[in-house]
């Protein structure tokens, strides 16, 4: 137990970081997701358009590539400069917006054309049909895959480390690059790996809630 009380300042600052990833990455990739998602089934041929190109483009981008220049390439545009955790952010959520734009699209595909159809007909506009009818529905039915899309956003959060940033992944090197601090490498990535497990645990825990409350509610 000492890798973790003889470090408690590391793994405070690292787990800290790690949920600022998460939930900041998961809320930019369900917010763009949604957008993203919608576009893909919209009526309108150039919407339906940039979505995919969206998508096919940055899921086809390898994750480090893409940090990459959120962190390194961001800079050189002359925009505001924003810090190493705020680019690991939006590079995630940017990333795993594709993700959450195709399970959404596979959910839109269970529910019934006709009530997208009956929505249209008392006038209803296309954002209406979505935000009131369609998506409500195709969430309940996408809780499993999407959850895994935010289990895997959560493992993606250690690719931060290599970016100057201070999450679990990097415990490792600062505990081995000082000898004052207790513990071997191979006893902090133990450490590392059981965290992680509990925190996919507990979203498969908020899974099974969600899907017991939505089937209720069905």
């Amino acid at each position: 137990m000492d890798v973790i009380f003889g470090n408690l300042d590391l793994w405070g600052v690292a787990l800290r970081n790690t949920l600022i990833l998460f939930f900041g990455g998961g809320a930019i990739a369900l917010v763009l997701g949604i957008i993203i998602g919608a576009m893909r089934v919209s009526p309108v041929p150039i919407a339906r358009g940039v979505g995919t190109l969206y998508v096919n483009l940055i899921r086809n981008t390898p994750l480090t590539l893409i940090f990459f220049f959120f962190v390194l390439g961001y800079a050189k545009l002359g925009l505001p400069s924003l810090s190493f955790i705020t680019l690991a952010v939006i590079a995630l959520g940017v990333y795993t917006a594709t993700y959450v734009a195709e399970v959404l699209r596979a959910g839109i595909s269970t529910v019934p054309v006709g009530q997208a159809e009956a929505a249209r007909a008392i006038g209803l506009p296309f954002g209406q049909v979505m935000s009131l009818v369609v998506l409500p529905q195709a969430f309940r039915s996408v809780v499993p895959p999407m959850m895994s899309v935010f289990i895997a956003l959560l493992k993606n959060t250690t690719i931060a480390a290599g970016f100057s940033v201070a999450e679990l992944a990097s415990v490792r090197a600062s505990v081995s690059e000082s000898p004052s601090r207790p513990g071997s490498s191979m006893e902090v990535l133990l450490w590392v790996a059981a965290v992680f497990v509990v925190l996919v645990l507990l979203l498969s825990l908020v899974q099974n809630r969600l899907e017991k409350k939505w089937r209720i509610a069905r």
